[in-house]
Formats: C-alpha cells, structure tokens, sequence
C-alpha cells in the first residue's frame, strides 16, 4: 500500500532523513581529513647562489628546489646583505637575469622559493653580490714594435692607445715570432689557461703573477691583469697574426674588487720593465 504525504509531513520527511544520512557520514570520518589536502609548509629556501657579472647586466643560477609542490622563485635585491630587499622578478626555473643592473653599482641578491599554495620560504642564506661591468669583443692592437701607436689597451678609456702612453694597460708584442701580452712594471699579469668564453674566469686569482710582466699569447687562452691603479680585468685571446691580436675584455670599475692590491706611489711611469732584456730594443 502506497502512502501519501502531506506537503508538510513530507517536508519533514525529507529534512529527517537528512540529518540522519549527515550523523552516519560524520561518525564514519575524522572531521579533520577536510583540512587535510591544504598545505601550509613553505619551500625551503634557495642555496648554491652563481653570480655571473656582464656588462649592464648580473646573471644568476641556484640549486633547483626539490619540493613537488615547487611553483616558482621570486628574486629579490638589496644594497647592503644586511639590508632591506626589494623584489625585483619572478623566475619559473633556476635562472635570472638583472637587467636593470648598473655598470660599477654593487648588488647584493637573495631568492625565495614558493609552492602552488602561495606558501614562500625565507630569503636564502648566500652572500651572493654582483657588479655588472663593462666589456669589449673582437678588439685588436697591433705589434708595438711596427704600430706603436695603435699597440697599446687602455681599460679606463676602453680604446687603443700607444703602448707607451700613460693610460696604456698591456700592449702586443712579436718577438723574433713570438707574440707576448706585455704590462708594466706597476701592473701584473697571468694567463689563466685556456676557456671557451670570457665569462669562464670570475674571480681574479690570489697568486701566480707572472714575474716577468708578459705572457705568451695563446688562442683560446684568458689573461687576468691586476692593473697599477688597483683594478682587475681579463682579457681572452679569439685569435692573433705576427701584426695584431684580437680579444674580448671586461673590467672591473670597482677598486680592489675582487681582491687589493695596495695602489701605486703615484710616480709617474717612465720606464718598461728593466728586468725584460727585450726591452732594450725600444726607442722610447
């Protein structure tokens, strides 16, 4: 026999067995596996920061998170490592590049990590600076010995000068058909071996200055010069003949950055080096 409710009566109905199919599901489940799925866990933060200097620009890499639930990294900037940071990008993978980076200004980085829950770690724990600086390609100097005039490199100025000129930084030699790098007396050298770019050799070395004041040119090969007025640079040999080399440079605007070097008395430059027998070839 079929039942007919009322509108009322089978509101009620209803509403009954509504509360009851609610107590059985409640009493069969923890009211806590709702909660379970969200995550409040941040990423760790980054680590094993690279900084790679370029002209206008500071390039950066850092271990690559491993956290499943990784959605990105935010990259952040100070002028001090002890100060404030400002975020300046986000990254989808372990790589960014600055831009904005001025040539000269030094940058201190620190990256955060973040997850699809927007959960975001704290700032990494590397000192990591940069200081973006100026570069050349494909330049050439000329024997000094022929071309005196057009022998010679001056970082400060970024242009060839003559080798005996009082800006000049390292000049081009043959030598009875031996090619140098030559410096002064007041400015080091060292031939860094060979790289496949410029941006191989970062830091400037410690030790291992050529006592000479000249290196033999070899392509492929990257020279660091410690230069008399406390500066770094670096230069790589792309290719050479008996009368020019060409190079690729980059220098370093900061002072004593990345090792000192005590500066020069400020006498002024009248000599080569006196130590070099072939030296005393030159007219000067």
């Amino acid at each position: 026999m079929i039942v007919k409710l009322k509108g009322d009566e089978m509101k009620k109905k209803l509403f009954s067995l509504a509360i009851l199919s609610l107590t059985i599901f409640l009493q069969s489940c923890d009211v806590n596996d709702y909660y379970h799925d969200v995550d409040y866990t941040a990423p760790a933060p980054p680590s094993e920061i690279i900084v790679y200097n370029g002209d206008s620009r500071v390039d950066l890499t850092w271990q690559q998170n491993r956290e499943s639930d990784l959605a990105g990294y935010n990259i952040y900037y100070s002028d001090s490592y002890d100060g404030r940071y400002e975020l300046i990008g986000t990254s989808y993978d372990n790589y960014f590049i600055d831009y904005d980076a001025a040539n000269g200004n030094r940058y201190y980085y620190a990256i955060t990590a973040f997850d699809y829950n927007s959960n975001e770690s704290e700032l990494s724990y590397d000192v990591a600076y940069g200081i973006a600086r100026p570069e050349g390609f494909n330049q050439s100097i000329f024997d000094f010995r022929r071309f005196p005039n057009n022998s010679g490199f001056s970082f400060t100025d970024f242009d060839v000068v003559p080798y005996n000129s009082m800006v000049s930084d390292f000049f081009y030699e043959n030598y009875e058909g031996v090619l140098y790098l030559n410096v002064w007396d007041d400015t080091d050298i060292q031939d860094m071996g060979f790289t496949n770019d410029i941006y191989d050799i970062p830091f400037a070395p410690v030790s291992g200055w050529a006592s000479e004041k000249y290196v033999e040119v070899e392509t492929g090969h990257t020279y660091v010069i410690w230069t008399w007025d406390n500066h770094f640079a670096k230069v790589r040999v792309s290719s050479f003949t008996a009368d020019r080399v060409v190079f690729d440079w980059a220098f370093q605007l900061i002072e004593g950055e990345t090792m000192l070097k005590l500066k020069n008395n400020g006498e002024v430059r009248n000599a080569l080096s006196q130590t070099n027998p072939r030296f005393t070839l030159v007219n000067q």
